[in-house]
C-alpha cells in the first residue's frame, strides 16, 4: 500500500506543481474572448458553468480506459502504477490540456484542422479519415461493455441486444441535439456516480489493507505473458494518455468563457481519470493475487467488465455496488455518444458544412451511423470480432496522440517555448505504437527483437525530422 499511496500523492502533487508550469507555457489570457461567447450558435457553441464543463470533460475522456485498461494493465505488476503517475502528469495531462488550449485560441477547432495547421495539410487530411475511423470505432466499441453489464442487471427478457439497441438510440439524439440539451444536463450526474465510485473503491483499499507488491519488490506479479514495453503502454491508454481525448477537448473549449479555466477543466480532468485509474490498477492487483486471472467456474480469463463488477459487488455491498456500476456502464457510454458528436463536427469543419440546422447535422451524421452499425453487427457475429476491433482501436487511439503531441510540439517551437514538455512524450510514444504495430498479432506480428529495432528507428526518424525542420524553420 505504499507504492500505492506515494502514486496518489504524486498525481495530486502534479497537478498543482507541474499543471501550474505547464499553464505558464501557454499563457492563458483572461481576457480574450473565447469561442463560447464570439461564436455562439446554441448547438455547439454554447456556454456552460465551469463545474459542468468539467463533470462533461472528465466523463468525455473516461470511457472504459481508466477502468478496464487499468485492471487488464494492471496484470503487469506495480509497472502498471508507474505509467500511470508518470504518463499522467508528463504525458496525458499535457497532450489534454494543450489540445483543449489550442482549440480555444483558434476558434474552437477540431482536432484535424489544428493538425493541419501545424504540421501541413496532406497531414491534417490523412488524420481527418484517420480520426473519423478512431470515433467510429469508438462508437462501436463502447456499446458491447455497458450493454453486457446492464443485461447482467435486469430481468433476462432485457437481453445484450435489447441494451444494445437502447444505447445505439441514445447515442443518435446525443450526437443530434445541442450540447446543453442532453450532454450538459446528465452527464454531469453520470460523472458523480463514477467519482463515487472511485472515492468508495479507494476508502475499502485501505480498510481491507491488502499486501498488495511494492515497487522496490520489482514490478510485482505479472500475469500477462506479453513484454511490458509496449503493451501494457497500450493496454492502459486512457488512464496515461489517449488521442481520443484530444478529440474531445475542443468539445468543452466551445463552452468555456475564459481561458483561466483551461488548468482543472483540461490538465485536472486528465488527473482525476489517472487517479480513477490507479485505484482500479491496485484494486484489480489485490483481485488477481486472490484470484488469479482465470475464473475457475468458466476456465476462462477474467474480463475487465467481471473484475470490475465482482469487486464493487464485493467491496462497496449491494447498493453501493449499483451505484458503482452505473458509474462503470456512464462512462463508456457517455464516451460512445460524444465520439460520434466529435466525429460529426471533425467532418463539418473539415467542409465547411454549418451545423445550426438538423437537416445538415443529418447529412453527415446518416452515413456515420450506418458504418458505426456495421461494425457493431461484424463485432457481434464474429467470435473474436470485439477483440480484434478494440486492439484496433487501442492502436489507432494511441498513434492519434503521437500526432497531436507532434503538432504541439511544433506550436510550442514556433512560440519558442519550452518544447521538450511535448516532445519527450512524442518520441516515447512514436516508439511505443511503432513498436507495438510490428509485433502485435493485428498488426505485422515481427518478432520482438525486430518490434524493438523498427520502433527504435521510427523514433530516430523522428527525432532527425524535428532538428531538420526546427533548424530550418527558426532561421
Amino acid at each position: 500500500m505504499i507504492t500505492f499511496t506515494l502514486a496518489l500523492l504524486l498525481l495530486i502533487g502534479g497537478y498543482f506543481i507541474y499543471g501550474r508550469y505547464v499553464e505558464r507555457i501557454f499563457a492563458p489570457d483572461a481576457t480574450r474572448q473565447t469561442p463560447a461567447i464570439t461564436q455562439a450558435d446554441g448547438v455547439d457553441f454554447i456556454r456552460l458553468p465551469n463545474w459542468k464543463i468539467f463533470m462533461i470533460q472528465f466523463l468525455n475522456i473516461a470511457g472504459l480506459g481508466p477502468i478496464f485498461g487499468a485492471i487488464m494493465g494492471a496484470q503487469f505488476g506495480t509497472a502498471s502504477y508507474l505509467w500511470i503517475v508518470l504518463g499522467t502528469i508528463f504525458a496525458g495531462a499535457v497532450h489534454d490540456y494543450f489540445s483543449g488550449m489550442l482549440s480555444i485560441r483558434h476558434g474552437g477547432e477540431s482536432l484535424p484542422e489544428i493538425i493541419g495547421r501545424f504540421l501541413g495539410k496532406r497531414t491534417k487530411t490523412v488524420f481527418c479519415i484517420f480520426a473519423m475511423v478512431l470515433m467510429v470505432l469508438v462508437g462501436a466499441v463502447f456499446v458491447s461493455g455497458p450493454a453486457e453489464l446492464l443485461a447482467g442487471m435486469t430481468p433476462a427478457s432485457l437481453d445484450f441486444l435489447f441494451w444494445i439497441g437502447i444505447i445505439f438510440l441514445y447515442y443518435i439524439l446525443a450526437t443530434l441535439m445541442p450540447v446543453d440539451k442532453i450532454i450538459g444536463r446528465i452527464y454531469p450526474l453520470f460523472a458523480a456516480a463514477l467519482l463515487f465510485m472511485a472515492l468508495g473503491i479507494v476508502v475499502m483499499l485501505y480498510i481491507k489493507s491488502p499486501e498488495l507488491p511494492e515497487i522496490w519488490d520489482g514490478f510485482g506479479t505479472k500475469y500477462d505473458p506479453n513484454p511490458i514495453f509496449p503493451m501494457m503502454f497500450i493496454s492502459i491508454a486512457c488512464g496515461a494518455i489517449s488521442g481520443f481525448h484530444a478529440t474531445q477537448s475542443p468539445l468543452m473549449a466551445r463552452c468555456m468563457e475564459n481561458e483561466k479555466h483551461g488548468r482543472p477543466i483540461f490538465y485536472g480532468a486528465m488527473v482525476a481519470e489517472g487517479i480513477v485509474a490507479l485505484i482500479w490498477a491496485a484494486a484489480a492487483t489485490w483481485f488477481f493475487q486472490e484470484n488469479g486471472i482465470v475464473d475457475q467456474v468458466t476456465g476462462k480469463a477474467y474480463s475487465g467488465a467481471a473484475v470490475a463488477t465482482l469487486i464493487s459487488k464485493d467491496w462497496l455491498g449491494t447498493f453501493g455496488g449499483i451505484l458503482a456500476i452505473l458509474g462503470i456502464v456512464a462512462a463508456p457510454i457517455t464516451s460512445g455518444d460524444t465520439a460520434l458528436r466529435s466525429a460529426r463536427l471533425i467532418m463539418a469543419d473539415f467542409l465547411h458544412f454549418d451545423q445550426k440546422k438538423i437537416r445538415n447535422r443529418l447529412i453527415i451524421c446518416i452515413p456515420m451511423f450506418a458504418i458505426t452499425i456495421a461494425i457493431l453487427i461484424y463485432s457481434l457475429t464474429d467470435a473474436d470480432g470485439f477483440k480484434i476491433i478494440w486492439r484496433y482501436f487501442a492502436w489507432c487511439n494511441q498513434t492519434m496522440a503521437v500526432f497531436t503531441l507532434w503538432a504541439i510540439t511544433v506550436y510550442l517551437t514556433l512560440k519558442q517555448k519550452n518544447y521538450f514538455i511535448t516532445l519527450l512524450p512524442a518520441l516515447l510514444m512514436t516508439c511505443v505504437c511503432s513498436t507495438y504495430i510490428s509485433m502485435a498479432p493485428e498488426g505485422f506480428a515481427l518478432p520482438t527483437t525486430w518490434g524493438y529495432v523498427i520502433g527504435g528507428i521510427c523514433t530516430l526518424i523522428g527525432l532527425v525530422w524535428f532538428i531538420l525542420w526546427k533548424r530550418k524553420a527558426l532561421k
